[in-house]
């Protein structure tokens, strides 16, 4: 029997949740049942640990630019030519504009199997109505010419639901995460920080971490003014932000104007970062708007207390020992969950298979056959 053909399609081939699903998938494919190819648009670490475990590439230039009407008219173009010539049975869908555009030129193109994995409906953000009615739409007509729609929390699943002629499209299959190992705590504080010189602490020094990009859905900007709070009342913390992006240099502005840019760090991407979570006391959340994060999931594995924002799904809270929910935005309620937890010793390392990542590629190749 032949193997079936998969290409993969995703906008950047750098680093995050989409990428790290789309690396997961494809690495744990039957080589025997499936021939995968992986097509982006910006080359990034995704891209070198593909080539490096063996995956097949192909790169869309244009897809890599900010959305313009020629680029993308282009990249749309591009990827018809590209399914045409390599006439795969199925075409896997990531991340907003490949998608888009991804969904109408498969169509085109007549593949056989369409799916769109959804990383967090994109109208969910906080945006002015028509933009979010001009994305609802493009969201709408995405999995209106997909075949099936697999959504990533029960949140964004019930959104499907209600979409106009989708619902019966839409299949919920959690995240799983691939087993990995924490650093001895002290080795695990030092490598959170990089290339940068490690905070100077004292024993009652509380410790906080987020892990993610420097966006303002990751709402990062309420975890700094956290911080600041933790300041007033007299508690010395630190706050390691891991991660990179466009935010950058508003959140260190706002660290500086909150009096707390000395406790405040950001080392930029930190290589595997999750194994560093030893290091530290709690670790912060503090989204407006999310999916499922998969740096949720590596921290309910090594047992850390953590804070979360109620963008999460309610479900998923309830698998996570020493975690409290707060509401997005509150400052004050941020604060007060630190503290709280702060002062709760670390759970019991968890086992691999809470989030089995088999299962989530036992559904996902499902629906390819």
């Amino acid at each position: 029997m032949p193997k079936k053909k998969i290409l993969f399609l995703v906008t950047k081939a750098t680093y995050g949740g989409a990428q790290k699903y789309v690396y997961d998938l494809v690495t744990n494919l039957s080589k025997a049942e499936f021939d995968v190819i992986v097509a982006y648009g910006e080359r990034g670490r995704l891209a070198k640990d593909l080539a490096a475990s063996g995956i097949k590439l192909r790169e869309v230039p244009s897809l890599a630019r900010d959305i313009a009407i020629f680029s993308d008219v282009k990249s749309f173009f591009e990827m018809l030519r590209m399914f045409r010539e390599l006439q795969p049975d199925v075409i896997h869908l990531n991340s907003s504009k490949a998608a888009a555009l991804g969904a109408l030129a498969a169509r085109i193109a007549h593949v056989q199997k369409i799916i769109f994995t959804v990383h967090g409906w994109p109208f969910k953000e906080n945006r002015n109505l028509i933009s979010r009615m001009f994305i609802y739409l493009a969201s709408w007509i995405t999995a209106h010419f997909s075949h099936a729609v697999i959504v990533v929390s029960q949140t964004d699943e019930k959104l499907a639901k209600h979409m106009w002629g989708i619902g019966k499209k839409v299949h919920f299959i959690p995240l799983g995460l691939s087993g990995f190992q924490t650093l001895p705590p002290n080795n695990g504080f030092r490598a959170m920080f990089g290339q940068i010189e490690p905070a100077k602490i004292a024993g009652s020094t509380l410790r906080l971490v987020t892990i993610g990009e420097l966006t303002a859905n990751k709402g990062i900007a309420y975890g700094i003014e956290a911080t600041a709070m933790l300041a007033e009342r007299g508690i010395d913390a630190v706050y390691v932000i891991a991660g990179e992006g466009e935010e950058r240099d508003v959140l260190e502005a706002l660290a500086k104007k909150c009096g707390v840019d000395d406790r405040m760090f950001f080392p930029g991407f930190v290589p595997d970062a999750a194994r560093n979570l030893s290091g530290f006391d709690v670790f912060l959340l503090p989204s407006v708007k999310e999916g499922t994060p998969y740096v949720l999931l590596e921290a309910a594995r090594t047992g850390i207390p953590t804070v979360a924002t109620d963008v999460i799904d309610e479900d998923l809270a309830t698998k996570i020992p020493n975690m409290q929910l707060v509401r997005a935005r509150d400052v004050l309620a941020l604060t007060d969950a630190i503290v709280a937890l702060s002062k709760v010793p670390r759970a019991a390392r968890a086992q691999t298979d809470i989030f089995p990542l088999s299962e989530m590629v036992q559904g996902t190749v499902l629906l390819y056959q």
